[in-house]
């Protein structure tokens, strides 16, 4: 028959095996939970690792096109400034070379076509031209008012440019057709097909 400390002593192990596997259990289990935590930081760490590599490779290459077009952008730009100084000298150069158009021996009629434009824009039948000094000896006025019907004046002398400068209606309208100011008024359309004369390029 069992004594009352034997039967203490057998609830005592029993109590200490029930901890000791309730302890493996819970060990077990906070292990699992350990080794999902860490599986769970190591995903994360990786996917963050692989979204911050794809982020910067996507940056990387924002700044390589960014450089890309920047560089085309700047060797555009001084090819257009290239482009622009060729033309400007060419235009400056023609510039020079105006005064001899008068030298031309067929002057008289570039000076009557250049009046006749003149008044032909502003519609006058009357009107004041003013030339430069060769110009007035070349424009025969009297001729210029048989053709055009038209009662023509000299003005005074122009100061500079070459060619004519018209005004009508008492000096209300004006029509300036001296040879630089038509040059200036050309540059624009010409300056495409002047650049590809340049180059060697057909027009």
């Amino acid at each position: 028959m069992k004594t009352v400390e034997q039967d203490i002593e057998l609830l005592a192990r029993a109590i200490m095996t029930e901890a000791r596997d309730e302890a493996d259990r819970l060990r077990a289990e906070a292990r699992e939970k350990a080794e999902a935590i860490r599986k769970r930081a190591q995903e994360q760490a990786a996917a963050e690792r692989k979204s911050i590599l794809d982020r910067a490779k996507e940056d990387a290459e924002r700044l390589r096109s960014q450089s890309s077009a920047t560089s085309m952008l700047k060797a555009r730009s001084r090819q257009l400034e290239q482009r622009e100084k060729i033309l400007n000298e060419v235009f400056a150069e023609a510039r020079k070379r105006l005064e001899a158009v008068k030298q031309r021996p067929d002057y008289g009629e570039i000076a009557a076509m250049l009046a006749r434009e003149a008044l032909t824009q502003l519609n006058a039948s009357e009107a004041e031209i003013r030339a430069d000094g060769t110009t007035q000896k070349a424009l025969k006025l009297d001729d210029l008012a048989r053709e055009l019907n038209g009662k023509f004046s000299p003005g005074k002398p122009l100061e500079e440019g070459s060619g004519v400068s018209v005004n009508a209606a008492g000096g209300k309208l004006h029509y300036d057709n001296t040879l630089e100011t038509r040059l200036n008024r050309l540059q624009g359309s010409l300056r495409s097909s002047v650049y590809k004369l340049l180059m060697g390029e057909n027009v």
